[in-house]
């Protein structure tokens, strides 16, 4: 993957426990351009690589903006983000990819949950400049913590967004299913946020009648998983043939990497899609919140980085 090295040009703090980053070039040329819902992996100080939502106006070729919000729960990226990165710094990124495209719709709902707002900011910036029909909800904790707010408000699409506080009136807060209740065919709706803001948006819409094909998500973080019952099992390597043993405490991309095979990762939480490994027999034992349903049926792809195998061998495309 193609690294570019950028400065952080600016730091801002957005919210409370929330900071954007603007980077640019260091000789201020052009970066790669980029579509809403995009996403950049940064390597955040610490070692580790993390991927951020690219939330300023996709027409702009001269920074990328990220927002990292302090994680209480932290294995070390936003924490390393937030402690010891500052203006002037120079980090290592990669070109924008994009997992969560916008679609040609005659109406679109986009449906934010705290740092979830950064993908969905993006594509409101690009629907308000093609004219297209929108409305933003955006559900926070409090004001306090509600990032780009004063940015919303002063935008010239400022009316198509209401904002929802768990902690003002009941009156205010998000009523879905009043914003759910008319499944039109050309309408689509994108969320993002915490699993459990995203997971009562799609429950809401499924018992509503919207099509799967509707309903665009994308995580940030996943669920913890009931590990008690892991057991080792087996990976095949079939360039090689070899075979190697996956302990029941550790991943396949950590079983592999002991014996010098490297598989690409990000999150390392199943939420990305950067360790997507061909499947060429056995049975996945899918842990990931990438795939959907019919993807994971299909079990001849996986996300080496969390999930498993139900079957004593996996034959790897490695």
């Amino acid at each position: 993957m193609t690294q570019i090295a950028v400065k952080v040009a600016r730091r801002k703090q957005e919210a409370q426990d929330i900071a954007s980053f603007e980077l640019v070039k260091p000789d201020g040329s052009a970066l790669p351009g980029f579509s809403a819902g995009s996403h950049i992996d940064v390597q955040v100080p610490g070692g580790l690589t993390r991927q951020y939502s690219l939330c300023n106006d996709a027409a702009e070729q001269h920074r990328y903006r990220i927002a990292v919000l302090r994680d209480p729960a932290s294995r070390g990226g936003s924490r390393g983000m937030h402690d010891a990165v500052n203006e002037g710094d120079t980090l290592l990124i990669s070109e924008p990819r994009n997992h969560f495209p916008l679609v040609h719709a005659e109406r679109t709902l986009l449906l934010a949950g705290g740092i979830g707002v950064t993908p969905l900011l993006c594509m409101a910036q690009r629907l308000a400049k093609i004219g297209a029909e929108f409305e933003m909800h955006y559900c926070t904790r409090s004001p306090s913590r509600t990032a780009f707010r004063d940015e919303i408000v002063a935008s010239d699409w400022a009316e198509r967004v209401d904002f929802h506080f768990d902690d003002a009136d009941a009156e205010q807060k998000l009523q879905l299913e009043e914003v759910l209740a008319r499944p039109a065919p050309g309408t689509h709706v994108y969320v993002c946020g915490p699993t459990g803001f995203i997971d009562w948006v799609v429950k809401t819409a499924e018992r509503l009648g919207w099509g799967k094909d509707q309903v665009h998500l994308e995580y940030f973080g996943a669920v913890a998983q009931d590990t008690t019952g892991d057991r080792p099992f087996q990976v095949k390597v079939a360039s090689s043939g070899a075979t190697y043993e996956v302990a029941a405490n550790e991943t396949v991309v950590q079983a592999l990497q002991k014996h010098g095979i490297e598989i690409l990762t990000s999150c390392e939480q199943g939420v990305c899609g950067t360790c997507i490994t061909r499947v060429l027999q056995g049975e996945c034992d899918h842990r990931d919140l990438y795939f959907t349903d019919d993807e994971k049926a299909k079990n001849d792809q996986f996300t080496p980085c969390c999930s498993r195998a139900k079957t004593e061998v996996l034959v790897l495309d490695l």
